[in-house]
């Protein structure tokens, strides 16, 4: 869906006029999507667009959660089994990284990516209309962005009917917000010529942006409702524009969709994975760990010190308020300090931070997507009457586990220790099922299986019932039902 404004309704006499210029741009960029079903695959033209945002923090290629080149190689190497036209396609994604950008650490700037096009200033005005308009903020063309005194640079390098180009950067370095978010300012003239490279002069068919986020549809101009006025309607012209945007960013997606028409293809962000100790954190549960066993005994007192000691190093002290000395502390006082310290650095632990990037092609296997499932079975589902798995072990011990977080919370000793081990208990249980029911590659299967089986795939007693019920028991005593909805007759063929 496109939103484009087609009509205004005049406030006077209530009548609804066409706005002729936009039923135009309505209407060639749905032939253009028409065109590109009618248009044979080895044909089709291709631009895919990559990032380098922000101006002076990210590298080129780089998306949130998204292995951007090796994405781009996955998808090209599936497009190129399909009868596209990919011609110098490299034979790895490193490969891919070293043609186009020469350096996988490269910035923007980089006087090593490489130049896929030169566009002289003639050029440039002849086939952008709006380039006039960029003259208030950037001066007379070329200027001295993406430009070598004389032509204007496109960025990139080509495969057959593919365009793999790096988006001009927007912003100052050191403050890349304060144009992009600017009312008054407009693209430069190394921006708008990389678009008008990839609709007039490559002639792509469409545009396939990969990963969140570039700054085309950040560009000044309406919130809402583009007219022709507002540069992102200008930049992307009548080119369908594809978008692979995160599937956790849904509100900077829906920006892409109203004000540079994207249809967007979310992609899901990487496996979390538990978070873990180190360093300091990880000698400080040593130090519970020995408190527990010889919290009793004269060493008790000397520990606790330590572990105070250990938490203030570790910044601790931030979250969890605690005294300059543990060995004059009665015991239950000791013992409290010890758990809200341990229930903190439980809480770093079991932090969900994600692991690796994504490849688009490549979902995660059921291992991977272990720590994601723990969390998943840590919720009741009352609708369903389902308790949570940390409920049902709980359970097991005379406890109920609302109470156990509380006392956690509160730092009761005894319930963090409970807690700890009713997560390991939980991780180990999931852990023990998804090897069970997957296969070498990671992939779920016997729960497949399983389904089949719910369904009454495989099984011949709901169609036997039937049967009897249309007065062919003899018939039905004889037939089973196989996967694809066909009856058979045993020893018939039927």
């Amino acid at each position: 869906m496109e939103p484009i404004v087609f009509a205004g309704r005049d406030p006077r006499t209530g009548k609804s006029h066409a706005l002729h210029r936009r039923v135009e741009q309505l209407c060639t960029r749905a032939i253009r999507w028409a065109e590109l079903k009618r248009k044979t695959k080895e044909d089709k033209k291709l631009a895919i667009t990559v990032f380098s945002f922000p101006p002076d923090k990210g590298n080129v290629g780089t998306a949130a959660y998204l292995n951007v080149f090796s994405s781009i190689y996955s998808v090209l190497s599936d497009l190129k089994k399909d009868g596209y036209n990919v011609e110098g396609l490299p034979d790895t994604p490193e490969a891919l990284i070293e043609e186009v950008i020469h350096d996988k650490e490269a910035q923007f700037n980089s006087p090593n990516l490489n130049v896929a096009y030169r566009m002289n200033v003639r050029e440039y005005q002849a086939l952008t209309s709006y380039a006039s308009l960029l003259e208030e903020n950037w001066g007379k063309p070329p200027g001295h962005l993406n430009s070598d005194g004389e032509n204007l640079l496109v960025y990139g390098k080509q495969y057959g009917n593919v365009f793999i180009g790096v988006q001009p950067t927007f912003g100052y370095e050191g403050d890349p917000m304060r144009l992009l978010l600017s009312k008054s300012a407009s693209p430069h003239h190394g921006f708008a010529a990389y678009y008008t490279f990839v609709e007039k002069i490559f002639q792509a068919d469409a545009v396939l942006n990969f990963g969140t986020h570039g700054s085309l549809e950040f560009m000044p101009g309406k919130q809402v409702g583009m007219s022709d006025a507002c540069y992102p309607d200008s930049l992307i012209g009548n080119i369908p524009n594809i978008y692979y945007y995160a599937a956790n960013n849904p509100s900077e997606a829906t920006v892409a969709k109203r004000r540079s028409y994207a249809n967007t293809i979310s992609y899901l962000t990487p496996p979390a994975e538990n978070a873990g100790l180190y360093k300091g954190l990880k000698q400080l549960a040593e130090l519970i760990s020995s408190y527990q066993s010889l919290k009793d005994t004269g060493r008790g007192p000397q520990i606790v010190s330590s572990i105070i000691s250990t938490a203030k190093q570790c910044n601790l002290d931030k979250d969890v308020p605690l005294p300059e000395e543990g060995e004059e502390l009665p015991p239950s006082e000791r013992d409290l300090i010890v758990g809200k310290v341990y229930a903190k650095i439980m809480e770093i632990e079991s932090r969900l931070p994600p692991c690796g990037l994504h490849v688009i092609g490549e979902p995660p296997t059921a291992i991977e997507a272990v720590a994601t499932l723990v969390n998943i079975a840590a919720l009741d589902r009352p609708e369903d009457g389902i308790i949570s798995l940390p409920g049902i072990l709980a359970a097991t011990v005379g406890r109920d586990i609302e109470d156990v977080y509380r006392g956690s919370d509160k730092g009761i000793l005894a319930d963090v220790e409970l807690l700890r081990q009713i997560t390991e208990a939980s991780r180990g249980a999931i852990t023990a099922f998804v090897e069970k029911t997957t296969n070498s590659k990671g992939q779920v299967v016997n729960v497949a299986n399983n389904l089949s089986n719910i369904l009454g795939f495989g099984l011949s007693e709901p169609w036997v019932q039937y049967q009897v019920h249309q007065g062919r028991q003899g018939e039905a005593e004889g037939s089973v039902w196989v996967p694809g909805g066909v009856l058979e007759a045993r020893g018939t063929g039927q």
